[in-house]
Formats: C-alpha cells, sequence, structure tokens
C-alpha cells in the first residue's frame, strides 16, 4: 500500500471521486493505464486557464504567491503568512487532517477570509444568475465548480473554525469588453522548472480598472450543495460525511465498489488490449466492469450500450441487465413501434441506433445506404464542388480591444474542389499563426477568393463552419473595414443564420453539410455508431474497392491530384490483418529530423492528427517563445492535418458517388 501519510485528500481527488469513487483506487498507480495522464498544461492553454489565472492574480496587486513545489514547505509558507492581520496569498496550501486545499487566491482580513477560485469558464450575470436551475438545485452546468469550491470551502472552514468564510468564483464575464489591443500579448507561456504563464508587460491602469474577470458570490450554492447533493452512488449521505469517507478510502487506499453507468463511457482507466498485454497495463475500466458484471474476458469482445450511439437510456438498461448489446429485443428497444427502416425518408436517431444494434447482434457488415434520397441530393448540386474544413480557436483574453472574452478566431481552412468530371485538386488554404495578429477578416477575404469565383456548391462536415461564418459577420458588421459589406453579403450567400442573428437568412448557396447526409441516409457497422469523420472515413476506405484501388497509388500530391503539401502520398496502406490504416496515423512526424540537441521543444507531440492538437499548437504559437525550427514545423503540420481533413470529405464523397454508379448499373 502506498504511504498514507503522503495521500493528502486534494480538491483533484475529489473531483475525481465526485465523476467516480472508484477511481480513487486507480489514480496516481502506475500500473494502471490513465489516458489522462498527459500534461495538464495542454487543457488549460487551450481555453486560455493558465492566462486568466495570471490575470486574476493582477487584480491583487499585493498577493504573496507560494511557489515551492513541496507540499509542507507550502504549508509551512502558508502558516507563516497567515500571521499577518490582513494578507493576500496565492496558492497557500491549507491542511486539516488528511485534507489539503491549494486556494488560487485567499484574501485575509481580519478573521475575514475570502477564497476566491479561479476558472477560465464564461459567466452571465443575466443567464447564470445564481448558479441554480428552475427547481433550485445546482445547474448542471455548474455544478462542477460549485463542488471544486464546496470542498475548498469545508477545508478551510475545518482549518480555521472561527474564521467568517465567504467564497467566491472569478469567472470570464460575458459581457466585459477588451480595453486595449495586445493584453493577450502580454502573457506568455514559459517552461522552466514547470510550464506556466508570465506577464511580460506591466498592465495598464486601463486594463486593471476595465476588468475582464467577474468575482461572484457561491455561498448559496454551496449551502444548497451541502443539502441536497452528493446523497446517492456514494459511501456517504451526504456531502460533508462523504468528504471524509472518501479521504479515508484514499488515504487508506481502499476501493470503493464499482457501481457501472454511463459515467463509464469517458473512465481515463481504460486501455487497448495491445496496452494490457504488451505494455503489462492494468485496465481500471475492464476491472470495475468484471466486479460489478462477473464478466469474463470474452464478455468484452461484444459490443455494449456504451457503444450505442447518442443513447440517453444507458442506466435504465444497465439496471434491466441489458448490457450487451446482443441482449436487447426490438421490442425491448422499441415498444411503441416506431422504427421504419424500409421507408425513404431520413433515418431517425432510433433507427440508427436499431441498426447498430441489429449489426451487432447479426455480425453484419451490411451498409445502409439510402439510394433514392442520395440520389436526389447527388442531382441538386452544382458544380465544380467545393469542400471546405475550418480550424478555429477562442481565446478567453481577446485579441483587440472591443473584442469579448471566447470571442471566434479563424486562423485555417483548407478547400478541395471536384468537377464534373471526377478531377479533384487541392484548391487552395489558408493559414495565418502570426504572433498577435486577429486573422478573421484576412481569412474571410481568402475563403471568399476561393469561392466566388463560380456558383458550385459547398461542402462542410458538421455545422462548424457555418457557426463561425455567423461570427464573423458580426464581427465585420461593427468594424470599419472597408469591403465589410461585400464580404457580408458573401457570407450570407453560403451560410443560414444563427438564433443571434436577425433578421434571419438563408443562403441561396448554402454549404451542404456531410455530417447530416452521413445521420439520414448512411450507415456503416465499422463506424461502431460514430458519425465523426474520424471513423466514417476509414469505414469508407475499407468499404470501397474504388477508392483503395485509387489511392494505395501515390497519385496524390502529383500532376494527376495536385496538393499543396504533400507529394506522392498513398493515402491507403494496409495493416496485417488487410484493413485499411487509418490515414490520420499516416501523417508525417513533425521532428523527425531533429537533433536532440539542437532545441528544446514546447509542442511534445510527434504529429498534429486532431482538432484538438491542431487548437493547441495554435495557441502555443502565440502564447510561447519558440524556436523557428519548431514554429515552420508546427505551420506545416497544421497545414496537412486541415488538408487531410478536406481530403476526407472528398473521399466520402467519392465513396457515396461509386455506391450510386453500382446501384445504378444493377
Amino acid at each position: 500500500m502506498p504511504n498514507a501519510k503522503n495521500r493528502y485528500f486534494t480538491k483533484s481527488r475529489f473531483k475525481l471521486a465526485c465523476e467516480c469513487p472508484t477511481k480513487l483506487f486507480y489514480t496516481n498507480k502506475t500500473q494502471y493505464s490513465n489516458s489522462f495522464n498527459e500534461d495538464p498544461f495542454l487543457s488549460a492553454l487551450a481555453d486560455g486557464g493558465f492566462q486568466i489565472g495570471e490575470l486574476a492574480k493582477q487584480y491583487f496587486p499585493t498577493g504573496n504567491e507560494i511557489t515551492t513545489l513541496s507540499t509542507q514547505e507550502a504549508i509551512s509558507e502558508t502558516e507563516a503568512l497567515l500571521q499577518h492581520e490582513n494578507v493576500i496569498i496565492f496558492e497557500p496550501a491549507i491542511k486539516h487532517n488528511n485534507l489539503l486545499i491549494r486556494v488560487d487566491i485567499l484574501v485575509k482580513s481580519g478573521n475575514y477570509l475570502e477564497l476566491i477560485e479561479v476558472k477560465a469558464k464564461s459567466y452571465s450575470a443575466k443567464e447564470d444568475k445564481d448558479f441554480l436551475n428552475a427547481k433550485g438545485g445546482i445547474s448542471s452546468n455548474w455544478r462542477p465548480y460549485i463542488f471544486d469550491v464546496a470542498f475548498q470551502k469545508y477545508v478551510l472552514q475545518s482549518a480555521f473554525p472561527k474564521a467568517n468564510i465567504h467564497s467566491y468564483l472569478m469567472l470570464v464575464d460575458k459581457a466585459a469588453r477588451c480595453p486595449s489591443n495586445g493584453l493577450n500579448q502580454k502573457f506568455k507561456i514559459v517552461k522552466n522548472d514547470r510550464t506556466c504563464v508570465e506577464l511580460t508587460t506591466p498592465l495598464s491602469q486601463i486594463e486593471l480598472n476595465t476588468k475582464l474577470l467577474k468575482k461572484v458570490n457561491v455561498d448559496n450554492a454551496i449551502k444548497i450543495a451541502y443539502a441536497n447533493e452528493l446523497q446517492s452512488g456514494m459511501p456517504g449521505n451526504s456531502f460533508k460525511d462523504n468528504i471524509h469517507l472518501l479521504a479515508t478510502h484514499y488515504e487508506n487506499d481502499i476501493k470503493i465498489a464499482p457501481v457501472i453507468g454511463n459515467k463509464c463511457k469517458q473512465c481515463e482507466f481504460y486501455c487497448s488490449t495491445y496496452a494490457e498485454e504488451h505494455q503489462r497495463k492494468l485496465n481500471g475500466k475492464k476491472l470495475c466492469w468484471q466486479e460489478y458484471l462477473n464478466w469474463q474476458i470474452d464478455d468484452f469482445d461484444a459490443p455494449n450500450v456504451l457503444d450505442l450511439w447518442n443513447f440517453r437510456n444507458t442506466e435504465k438498461f444497465i439496471q434491466e441487465g441489458l448490457v450487451k448489446l446482443t441482449d436487447i429485443t426490438l421490442d425491448d428497444f422499441d415498444p411503441e413501434g416506431d422504427i421504419q427502416l424500409n421507408k425513404k425518408a431520413a433515418l431517425t436517431i432510433k433507427e440508427r441506433q436499431w441498426l447498430q444494434i441489429r449489426a451487432a447482434q447479426t455480425k453484419s457488415n451490411t451498409i445502409h445506404f439510402d439510394y433514392v434520397s442520395m440520389a436526389k441530393e447527388f442531382e441538386s448540386w452544382t458544380y465544380p464542388l467545393h469542400f471546405i474544413d475550418f480550424e478555429t480557436s477562442s481565446v478567453a483574453i481577446p485579441f483587440y480591444k472591443g473584442m469579448r472574452p471566447y470571442e471566434g478566431i479563424a486562423f485555417q481552412f483548407s478547400h478541395h474542389q471536384v468537377n464534373k468530371e471526377g478531377e479533384i485538386i487541392h484548391a487552395g488554404e489558408y493559414l495565418n499563426t502570426d504572433v498577435g495578429v486577429f486573422p478573421n477578416f484576412e481569412f474571410i477575404r481568402a475563403l471568399w477568393k476561393q469561392l466566388s469565383q463560380d456558383e458550385g456548391t459547398i461542402f462542410m462536415y458538421s455545422s462548424h463552419e457555418n457557426t463561425f461564418l455567423n461570427t464573423i459577420y458580426n464581427q465585420l458588421l461593427v468594424s470599419q473595414e472597408e469591403d465589410k459589406d461585400i464580404l457580408c453579403q458573401f457570407i450570407q450567400t453560403i451560410t443560414f443564420s444563427t438564433q443571434k442573428n436577425k433578421p434571419a437568412w438563408r443562403g441561396k448557396r448554402q454549404m451542404v453539410d456531410m455530417l447530416k447526409l452521413v445521420k439520414d441516409f448512411y450507415f456503416d457497422p465499422a463506424t461502431n455508431g460514430s458519425n465523426s469523420i474520424k471513423y466514417v472515413l476509414p469505414a469508407m476506405l475499407n468499404s470501397s474497392d474504388f477508392l483503395k484501388k485509387k489511392y494505395s497509388q501515390p497519385i496524390y500530391g502529383t500532376k494527376q491530384l495536385p496538393s499543396c503539401n504533400f507529394e506522392e502520398k498513398k493515402w491507403i496502406t494496409f495493416d496485417e490483418n488487410g484493413k485499411v490504416i487509418d490515414p490520420y496515423k499516416l501523417l508525417p512526424e513533425m521532428f523527425s529530423d531533429i537533433d536532440d540537441n539542437e532545441v528544446v521543444l514546447l509542442m511534445d507531440g510527434e504529429k498534429i492528427n486532431n482538432g484538438g492538437l491542431a487548437l493547441t499548437a495554435y495557441a502555443k504559437m502565440q502564447f510561447s517563445e519558440m524556436s523557428d525550427y519548431e514554429r515552420i514545423k508546427l505551420r506545416k503540420a497544421l497545414l496537412q492535418y486541415c488538408e487531410l481533413d478536406t481530403w476526407a470529405m472528398v473521399a466520402i464523397f467519392e465513396g457515396w458517388r461509386e455506391m450510386l454508379k453500382q446501384y445504378q448499373v444493377s
């Protein structure tokens, strides 16, 4: 058993236990696989958490920061500072028995204590009010944040029982506007003993006075949490009892019996069979299911209700013993008889789910494809076809004066084009990673130049691109850009308005959402129920002989199929079982040619192959001091990743087109 002397129950452990108390037994043990064991800096970087934390400190210029990494030293330094009658401390360490917290900001004025937890989450005084729902309980959106402060307040009150304590969340104010240009560039990421943010230039008086962060009292919400929350699914019957019981279990390394449910879907203590067999990792999630269900190893081979796409009755089915998809009958799933798979109309959610269940039960690879409906869609399109994908960001501290926190930044797009004869070209791209530059208006000018040469149909995958174009439209309206009228007209032509935009519009050249086409007319069991392009693409490549033959040749990035970022690329290669390897895994590594002694890398990942890593790369390029070598490599990786996204859309289109041809022939 680990040394109990060092096993303090902290707010991060409490947060973990609120997700699932059994996780306390798995955490911090190297033998258990943990997908969250990456640098926590990455998640805070993308949403601006580190910058917000540093900004909050600037509002308290007399604050004293506890920087030591030693828990005992931090406790001692905190105790010494608290001897003062009035003091402000950043990251003080407060201990009570086996409970330990590090408060973001603690303000002491005699017997009065202010506990301030800083979060990079936006807050609206009008919409979020007192963090409660219509029934008077804690709003589900705010529950983790209220629980966090409630735990800290309990420990602080226990350590100082005579103190008068008031608790606050310091949040990003949705109503605030940035008071100056370049504010976000004053907060730079540095990597010394640990990665952190430093203020490179002092804030001006207007930047200090015009606050982007709002301090909101949460004492009432905490009182409600203590009275009503954490009363089920835990070892104790009340919020405060569970703090002690969870802490005792953690201190003594005693496992809390698992209760499985929908929460298991996001469990980080899960790993592949390969990691179990070859890396000797323990699979915590699998162990829980074995203990709760008495499952054997081969039971995990069958798809279960956690795999079922967009399913809202997971808990109910598990309680009824309907865990494997093979356990579920049509009467269990559709007692009202709503499913009609043979109709010529868009699939409903329930119908897609039943297709997934039926495929699991029959072990069928049969693809559902509504040929008639998809053929009508194809006939409605105007050539040349345009496939676009955006990479975007939303930073907490805005780029420019007058912008609100988390206003959208569109820093990259890729554009593929297909003509009527089937010729494909990577027609263009845009990427702006210049430090401190607001890219949106140049972005939309570049997109307009790409798409205004004809009236061809434009495709996106999900409504993300439509939403961001609406954002840029609103930014243009209040801008001083000379060409804003023509750019706004262009945006209205290719989009539909979101709810916030009045009067509403639907563009005559409104983008076609390929995700909607997938959901309505296409289901491949190989996607395991997911409609994400990251699952649909490999499924399509494995099912299409046409695509296998075409893209197993090094034609991509030649005169036959021009590319901006690849040369003679084969997008299809096969594994030892004859399956197509996911093309996103074939993206080149960023730093394969680096001398280990040449430069210290800020971007530790070997490749950029998903949107989260793309966003992180952009954020690091904005807020980090890095070498020219790393900056060049990151730009190249971003360009290749975004191009692959639009090629993926083209490949899916080609697969559908060939399926329609075969249908028409037959």
